[in-house]
């Protein structure tokens, strides 16, 4: 499948920003979530829920929570992604049934860009049809393949007291878990909203877009709560990072989140992360939203991927750390206009990337590509970042290791200034992705990577690029950006 540039993440004129969003990675069954039991009720009857979302695969047990109140035994109200359609109900454990539930026809498999979700519980509502709502990046959603709506005047068990809420897992089993990002979470106590409170379409883009000043705009009612997780740390006051923004002091406790979890890859700005759509890997190779790859145990010798936002030009910077030193894994780039790269062997017992891939190996530091080999900087060793300065302008990559850049004869000792490319013949006009390649044969060492792109995922970064977006390792050279929206964005105009 070719790359996918996300649609619903523009910058859309750089307006109103969104700060920061939480990650979940629901991949590796870790428990991220975030968990909440009211100590009085709400409107049972009549409230809105908004959230944004991007998706890095289908999270524990092919379900993606997003807002799950009820535990076992009990009734339970369910907002997921189930496994790609959007499936909303309200269970009722003495009927044994559903008293109301919408499941989408459309399906959610974009695991590039994010989405927006709005849905209204209003059964005080005469017209039956208008129970339940639910509307996607604006637009109310019609096409569903199941539509049961409540009886006049049902209460649902979100907003329930004294009954456990969780957000990014099923409180009921501790599995469904939401695997990837969400940013603005509202919930709304005792109205039946549009999505126009929450969203707009952008004038000049037509994108779908968050609202500025929610906090002061929108009335949340007792048990309302506004996630917005600026602040940083644990716990369920004010300064945790499930703190309540909207003013009514309805915290939420975090699981198993820390400050590596918070990222500024948001609904205004979308980062690039590893696609999954456009590689050989199954769902549980990729892990901590689409930026962490385990090697092995795929169905071919050679596995590869790409990031899922593409570029034809200007000065690009990310990062990638050797977790373990596999034995042939290769970081650099693949032309996006073939359907896959792969790998041959050359005479030196190498594995070069071909069909336009070229990079670097990281067991020996050569650079490999276009059915070659040869010495470039060193060989890399558990722990070490590697360094990726992709010039589109000049048709050349440059690689490094640890701060240092590579000197093209054997080791990483230079500035960038005075680096040596690994290649200067990239082609020009070209729409170039980030790339991985991992041997998978049985016997070897399938390595683990973790890819940066301004998006974290490990700890000790501070370094920003020349447009203060994005937080890496080390400094990316004078002129070179992260992969994001707002970056394109300005590359483009």
């Amino acid at each position: 499948m070719p790359i996918i540039i996300p649609a619903n993440s523009a910058a859309a004129g750089l307006g109103y920003q969104v700060t920061n969003s939480l990650r979940f990675d629901g991949a590796t069954n870790s428990d991220d979530c975030l968990i909440k039991t009211f100590g009085s009720g709400g409107d049972r009857r009549k409230w809105t829920y908004s959230v944004w979302f991007k998706m890095s695969g289908r999270g524990q047990g092919n379900n993606n929570a997003l807002l799950i109140a009820g535990t076992s035994g009990q009734s339970e109200g369910n907002i997921k992604v189930a496994p790609d359609k959007i499936d909303w109900s309200e269970y009722n454990v003495s009927t044994g049934g559903n008293t109301g539930r919408l499941v989408t026809l459309q399906l959610l498999r974009d695991y590039s860009s994010w989405y927006h979700l709005v849905c209204v519980w209003d059964t005080a509502n005469s017209t039956a049809g208008d129970r339940m709502i639910m509307y996607l990046n604006g637009s109310r959603i019609t096409s569903l393949s199941t539509d049961t709506y409540p009886p006049i005047n049902t209460d649902s068990q979100i907003n329930n007291n004294g009954i456990v809420h969780n957000i990014a897992r099923q409180s009921w089993n501790n599995s469904g878990e939401f695997n990837g990002y969400m940013s603005e979470i509202c919930f709304i106590d005792g109205q039946a909203l549009a999505p126009t409170s929450f969203g707009e379409f952008d004038e000049d883009s037509g994108i779908w877009k968050p609202k500025d000043d929610l906090a002061d705009d929108l009335t949340f009612g007792d048990t309302g709560f506004y996630l917005e997780f600026k602040q940083s740390g644990t716990g369920t006051n004010s300064s945790g990072m499930g703190a309540d923004t909207s003013g009514e002091d309805n915290h939420w406790a975090v699981n198993n989140l820390t400050a590596v979890n918070q990222t500024t890859d948001t609904c205004t700005n979308n980062f690039a992360t590893l696609n999954l759509l456009n590689s050989t890997l199954n769902n549980t190779a990729l892990s901590e939203g689409n930026l962490r790859m385990i090697g092995g145990n795929q169905s071919v010798n050679y596995s590869y991927i790409t990031s899922t936002i593409a570029v034809l030009s200007g000065k690009w910077y990310w990062e990638v750390k050797a977790v373990d030193n596999s034995e042939i894994d290769q970081v650099g780039v693949a032309k996006t206009d073939l359907a896959q790269f792969s790998n041959i062997a050359t005479s030196s017992g190498l594995q070069a990337t071909t069909y336009g891939g070229k990079g670097v190996q990281m067991s020996n530091g050569y650079k490999v590509g276009d059915g070659s080999g040869s010495a470039y900087m060193g060989g890399f060793s558990a722990n070490d970042i590697c360094m990726v300065a992709l010039d589109l302008d000049n048709t050349k990559i440059t690689f490094g290791r640890n701060g240092q850049w590579a000197n093209g004869s054997g080791s990483a000792n230079q500035t960038y200034g005075n680096s040596t490319a690994a290649f200067t013949n990239l082609t020009a006009g070209a729409l170039y992705a980030a790339a991985l390649c991992m041997r998978d044969s049985a016997g070897n060492n399938p390595g683990t990577m973790e890819f940066n792109f301004g998006n974290p995922i490990f700890t000790g970064t501070d370094q920003a690029d020349g447009n203060s977006y994005g937080s890496f390792e080390y400094a990316p050279p004078t002129g070179f950006l992260s992969l994001c929206t707002i970056n394109l964005s300005k590359e483009i105009s």
